[in-house]
């Protein structure tokens, strides 16, 4: 039952903000779960993959998903997912999680203004976005390995104001690029042994029906109302990263 209260938690929550839910979903472990560090990332990233196939349908059946735009998102994102996953052994974490923590306080200050940007107000970046997907899909899939996030913390913010789509597309197209990823991130993990197998099958139960009830509330949403909830949950996960 706490697997199950932990995944409706967090799917439900990363569906309606376009994430993986694991910026909630780690804490969680550790704190109801009392899983090591190691296994709450790698147990997380498994249960996002969920919140990502179940949220993303959601999305695409609302027809809220740029699939060549998430292509490109998920071709750089697997690249890098592997790496990402294997150097939490090797690599300082905690100057990476200050860096990340700043990058999120920046853009979610940006988010509300996204109509102020000279490239937005002219209609999008142009041939210049396949650039900023194929970065933030990269960055996306390190990070979605070495923190057990999904992702959509760099995803969706380049989608809105690197390529000025609207708020609800950007969130059903991180979602969807977020599944492969996050599968090979996750089956990392399982091999490194960072995957509880106790709590996963309540978790991924309590991920299906969240993702889904997520994914019609943000659809009936406004995109302002929609992007200052993003700004918010940006602003408080970037606190949290700085803070540790």
């Amino acid at each position: 039952m706490t697997g199950f209260l932990i995944g409706f938690l967090a799917g439900s929550f990363g569906a309606l903000v376009g994430l993986g839910g694991g910026v909630i979903m780690v804490p969680l472990l550790v704190g109801w779960a009392r899983l090591e560090q190691h296994r709450a990332h790698g147990t997380s990233l498994m249960a996002v993959a969920g919140t990502a196939l179940v949220g993303g349908a959601s999305y695409a059946v609302g027809g809220s998903v740029d699939y060549l735009a998430a292509a490109l998102l998920t071709g750089a994102a697997i690249l890098t997912a592997r790496f990402g996953a294997r150097f939490t052994r090797r690599l300082n974490a905690q100057s990476l999680r200050r860096i990340f923590g700043i990058f999120l306080v920046l853009t979610a200050f940006l988010l509300p203004f996204k109509q102020q940007l000279p490239h937005v107000a002219k209609g999008g970046a142009g041939a210049l976005s396949w650039f900023v997907l194929l970065g933030a899909g990269g960055l996306a899939g390190f990070l979605s390995g070495l923190l057990g996030i999904g992702g959509g913390t760099v995803m969706v913010p380049a989608l809105v104001l690197g390529a000025g789509v609207p708020q609800q597309l950007a969130q059903g197209t991180a979602l969807v690029a977020m599944i492969l990823p996050s599968l090979i991130g996750a089956y990392t993990h399982w091999r490194m042994g960072h995957v509880d197998r106790r709590i996963a099958p309540g978790l991924l139960g309590g991920i299906v029906l969240g993702a889904f009830l997520g994914g019609q509330m943000a659809l009936g949403m406004s995109e302002g109302i929609l992007r200052w909830i993003f700004a918010v949950v940006l602003l408080w996960t970037g606190l949290r990263y700085l803070r540790r």
